[in-house]
């Protein structure tokens, strides 16, 4: 059962299925596979049982917060910043390209956010200063995985979910990882360009009275994740209720560089609503395969195959990040 559920779940996102269609596609067919009572007839109560937690409300409201930063012009103000302190160092913009994604990940959460924000800023940068393609890519794609694991983090939030563990716990033990990702990621890029110059760019020439211009513009995100994780560990708030503090102050933002207007909340909201409801669609089918993988007894089986392997928790974690 095990074997079959792990291959079932490798061969179905192999075929290019949605995330959301491979876990129910799956969880339909252990049920039918391995279940004697169909399963698939608790769906309904899966979803409402689930949809009504209030701590799902945060996902939407920390995606909001992201576009209203990124069409607010907030990120390409970030952005042009960190290339002024940063160009200095050997890989240039691409040190801009990380800095600038664990700061716009520390106001959005989410990875495919970063990557689409800083990657529309970076990329025509990349021709004009002549440096190296992959390697540029590179630093704007792993600056993109700094969004599932600075806080707040949509995938923390999704992970508390599922286990009920606690946001604010999961918050913390991001931060210490996330700073050092992110300064191991500009010391592979320093590294890659000292060894090989020509995949080093054009320098940005920046003296220090346009850096010291440009630092007000790293303000505005910097205050935003202070107001959002210092309502949580002040007890002031709720992670839900720190997350439409953001939202707040992010459209006051937004209104001070006059970019709030009809048009722009109709382009965030749209852009919400759909990222939300992917979000959405993932948990459903994700609460809906946890109770088949439990009412069929594969909980215990993979509790007895870790046990049977008799290793320590290093080695079990190596396991998790080898699969």
């Amino acid at each position: 059962m095990l074997a079959a559920t792990f291959v079932s779940l490798i061969v179905l996102i192999a075929l290019g299925l949605y995330i959301a269609g491979a876990l129910g596609v799956l969880g339909l067919f252990l049920d039918t596979a391995f279940s004697p009572f169909p399963l698939h007839t608790a769906m309904g109560e899966i979803v409402w049982s689930h949809s009504i937690d209030f701590l799902l409300v945060t996902i939407p409201m920390f995606i909001l917060m992201g576009e209203i930063i990124l069409h607010a012009g907030i990120a390409n103000r970030m952005y042009r910043a960190m290339t002024y302190w940063l160009s200095w160092l050997p890989g240039g913009l691409m040190h801009a390209n990380v800095g600038a994604s664990a700061l716009f990940a520390a106001t959005s959460g989410s990875s495919v956010a970063t990557v689409a924000t800083i990657g529309v800023a970076a990329l025509p940068e990349q021709e004009k200063h002549g440096y190296h393609e992959r390697l540029f890519l590179g630093s704007i794609a792993a600056g993109g995985s700094l969004g599932i694991l600075i806080p707040p983090s949509m995938n923390m939030i999704v992970f508390s979910a599922l286990t009920n563990t606690s946001v604010p716990k999961l918050f913390v033990a991001g931060i210490l990882p996330g700073l050092v990702l992110t300064l191991l990621f500009m010391a592979v890029i320093a590294g890659a360009c000292i060894v090989r110059p020509d995949w080093d760019g054009t320098p940005e020439r920046a003296t220090w009275q346009m850096r010291w211009r440009t630092l007000p513009d790293l303000i505005p995100p910097i205050a935003l994740l202070t107001i959002v994780l210092g309502s949580i560990y002040a007890g002031w708030a709720t992670p839900t209720e720190a997350a439409a503090l953001g939202v707040v102050f992010a459209l006051v933002l937004a209104a001070f560089y006059g970019r709030l207007s009809f048009a722009m909340l109709g382009h965030i909201f749209t852009g919400t609503i759909r990222t939300s409801a992917v979000i959405t669609l993932i948990l459903i089918f994700a609460f809906f395969l946890n109770f088949v993988i439990a009412s069929i007894g594969l909980v215990r089986q993979v509790n007895d195959f870790v046990v049977g392997l008799g290793w320590g928790p290093t080695e079990t974690m190596l396991l998790i990040v080898l699969i």
